[in-house]
């Protein structure tokens, strides 16, 4: 779910280059269409996860030498670099066929002219009874993390601790290092680590490694079961061919590698292991559109042993021949080398190199490995700021931090008038989220619109962003959707990938749309500079329960059913300067329906209600105070933000919008303004939260109902009676506390 590039494409998008997956390939990959790009081609990365990991460095994260995030890659910032789409998601099959579409678990087919494979691979577990659900597996490494982080910290309230780990290649040898190392260091010698393999050890390498590190574990306590093979996994219990019975608290899986179950039905040739074959140009000898690289393809003619070293290196290969198929050109060969140094770390900072015959250990080869894995990482971690060219107008924000100023909007709509034709409108002369239309004899309708260009790369994302935001207008004043009407504007490209881009941004509207119970009856569509989206809904309020912005009463408790922050954070991540964690968990708050907040805030008896969208929390709120001729007193240490959003606005980093916010801090008192959560009220919010006035005697009630629905709402303030001729809004900390009298009479 990557941010839109700042550099758009200003010429007609005709073919798209697809990655499918996050490998080391695939990471030179975004790194060389960054630095080069093609014109007319558009690169989109399908990967589960938005960070990928380096395996190269995994012994050292479990050995406690590096932290997780200095052995993982951020790939949206990597895509954003490259110019390219991020779509979060996992691959579960292809379409060869006519439409070529790659086969996703949670988004419509993704179609492609040129499709690369590089999702790696997994120990294999489902050959072994119970391995899957009593062991770790050591891949994916990110689903690894968690569950080591989760084993350390159990470790601490062990008396003693037995760990297994089953696989005696290289992986295995040094995880079994590792893991001993980190152990030992917080349990002393409370910790027995095992290492259980069907063969000898490291049957790959030559016999003076096996004999160094049959040593090596001996000399760091690691026991060793070779020729065990393990036939079935029971709970804290191995049990293997041989009789063995190997007792466990916890067991890592670092067996060897097996492919994706879903390649089996892409109709590709494969190996007999299951991996996708590929001649010496990485591409499949089936299918010339499709190339893989990495743990998840083997050369045909030239095979290799699953190993990091062979992945990185084909990187550049890969993304040259990338360049030519979509080129027309003809490819060039990629053969591997024969053999390549393996560096082997045995957790205490020292390291084996082994290379054919030749062996040596010490630790000016682990000096050497961290130095080889480090400058790898930063080649794609350390990527320039993204920033306009000389002359050029600064990135431009999408989504709600793209309005037009609510000064000028004010003076527009202050120039119009109001033409009822016959009908009762409540609309252009009031402040409130939607237009209010009652006719003779009919029951009163709701009508809200709204349009604004991407902010997510991803066009079915978006369509579930623009949908939730849309639809907040109407939850915002207690009503319920029943219609819609789209406007969408695409920038122009091949109809196929014209057709494949309108689908993904209706079908994302429809699936916010469907369950909210309203129909998408049609809509309008047009080519533009750019990807854009709206809706215009209709709904109608729920009988007697009609909310407004006005209705605010002085003691009302100000609550707000999300965290602030979408606007800066959005604007960082189109520069570059924010992780895609934080990110992710924007976009997460983004796309949470409104609905169930507003049907809690009308059973809790809310007396006034908007939603927070590009005029920040303060603008809104100032609409609220206006209508109900009332101030607001704030609790700035209970405003919540999203992680992240604070120390970007202290940097100075903010979106499009905000410049023209900053009016609204005149309703602040001058130590308000003067504080840190100041430019946060004035952040513009896409798909924000509600905002409303609820009574102070339920309003506790009302904030725990709201989070057991999955909402990270506060109270955030209360209403006071108006001090002066416009409302003005204070700082008071504690302010948002529950009163004790009527805590303590619950």
């Amino acid at each position: 779910m990557g941010i839109v590039a700042a550099m758009r494409q200003q010429i007609a998008i005709k073919q798209d280059l697809v990655l499918v997956g996050g490998g080391h390939a695939h990471v030179h990959v975004l790194k060389s269409f960054g630095m080069r790009p093609m014109p007319g081609v558009r690169v989109t990365l399908v990967t589960r996860d938005v960070e990928t990991p380096y395996s190269g460095m995994l012994p050292g994260y479990v050995a406690g030498h590096y932290s997780l995030d200095e052995c993982h890659i951020d790939l949206g910032r990597l895509a954003r670099f490259a110019g390219a789409r991020l779509i979060r998601d996992e691959a579960i099959g292809l379409d060869r066929a006519a439409d070529c579409a790659l086969l996703c678990d949670a988004h419509p087919p993704i179609r492609y002219d040129v499709l690369s494979v590089d999702i790696g691979s997994a120990p294999r577990s489902d050959d072994v009874p119970g391995a899957a659900e009593h062991a770790i597996a050591v891949k994916p490494i990110d689903r690894f993390a968690a569950r080591w982080e989760a084993l350390l910290a159990r470790a601490r309230e062990m008396p003693r601790l037995h760990l297994a780990v089953v696989g005696g290649g290289a992986g295995g040898v040094e995880l079994a290092l590792s893991a001993q190392h980190r152990l030992a260091g917080l349990k002393g010698d409370a910790v027995e680590v095992t290492l259980v393999t069907r063969e000898a050890l490291l049957p790959s390498h030559n016999a003076r490694v096996r004999l160094l590190f049959e040593r090596i574990l001996a000399d760091h306590r690691v026991a060793v079961h070779a020729g065990s093979a393990v036939m079935r996994v029971a709970p804290g219990v191995l049990l293997c061919a041989d009789g063995r019975r190997i007792e466990f608290d916890e067991a890592l899986w670092v067996t060897e590698a097996g492919a994706a179950p879903w390649l089996a039905g892409t109709g590709l040739p494969l190996t007999p292991e299951g991996f996708i074959a590929v001649d010496d140009r990485l591409s499949s000898p089936g299918d010339p559109r499709i190339f893989a690289s990495g743990d998840v393809a083997t050369m045909l003619a030239h095979p290799r042993e699953k190993a990091g070293v062979y992945a990185v290196r084909q990187g550049p290969p890969l993304a040259a021949n990338l360049r030519r198929a979509l080129a027309g050109r003809r490819l060039r060969r990629a053969v591997p080398q024969k053999r390549a140094l393996a560096l082997i770390g045995t957790g205490d900072e020292q390291a084996v190199a082994s290379r054919g015959p030749f062996v040596a250990y010490g630790p000016r080869l682990w000096q050497l490995k961290d130095w080889i894995d480090r400058r790898w990482m930063r080649r794609y971690r350390e990527l320039p700021e993204m920033q306009p060219e000389p002359g050029e107008d600064p990135m431009r924000c999408g989504g709600c931090a793209a309005k037009v100023p609510a000064a000028v909007l004010s003076r527009v709509m202050g120039r119009l008038h109001p033409a009822t034709s016959g009908a009762v409108m409540i609309g252009l002369d009031s402040p409130d989220d939607a237009a209010l239309i009652s006719f003779p004899g009919a029951p009163p309708l709701l009508q809200t619109v709204d349009f604004f260009r991407a902010m997510v790369d991803d066009p079915y994302l978006f369509g579930r962003i623009a949908a939730t935001h849309a639809l907040g207008d109407i939850y915002a004043m207690g009503g319920t959707p029943e219609s819609a009407l789209a406007i969408a504007t695409l920038p122009p490209a091949r109809p196929p990938i014209v057709e494949h881009d309108l689908f993904h941004m209706l079908r994302g509207g429809l699936d916010v749309l469907e369950p909210a119970g309203a129909v998408l009856i049609g809509g309008h569509s047009a080519e533009g500079a750019e990807l854009a989206l709206g809706f215009a809904v209709t709904g109608r309020p729920r009988p007697g329960k009609l909310l407004r912005k006005a209705g605010l009463r002085a003691g009302d408790r100000l609550v707000l059913t999300k965290p602030l922050g979408t606007g800066v954070i959005l604007a960082a991540a189109a520069r570059g300067l924010v992780s895609s964690r934080l990110v992710e968990a924007a976009i997460a708050t983004m796309v949470q329906s409104a609905a169930s907040a507003a049907a809690c805030l009308l059973e809790y008896r809310a007396s006034a209600c908007t939603d927070v969208t590009g005029f920040g929390l303060l603008g809104h709120l100032l609409e609220m105070l206006r209508a109900s001729g009332m101030d607001a007193v704030l609790d700035p240490e209970a405003i919540p933000a999203l992680d992240g959003a604070l120390p970007l606005l202290g940097s100075g980093v903010t979106s499009s919008l905000h410049a023209d916010n900053i009016a609204a801090l005149a309703a602040l008192d001058p130590a308000a303004q003067l504080y840190q959560t100041a430019p946060l009220l004035i952040d513009p919010q896409t798909a924000g939260g509600l905002l409303a006035g609820v009574p102070a005697d339920c309003a506790a009630e009302c904030i725990a109902e709201l989070r057991s629905c999955g909402y990270r709402a506060a109270l955030i303030g209360r209403v006071a009676g108006l001090s002066g001729s416009e409302p003005r809004v204070r700082f008071e900390a504690g302010t948002a506390r529950p009163v004790p009298e009527l805590v303590a009479a619950k």
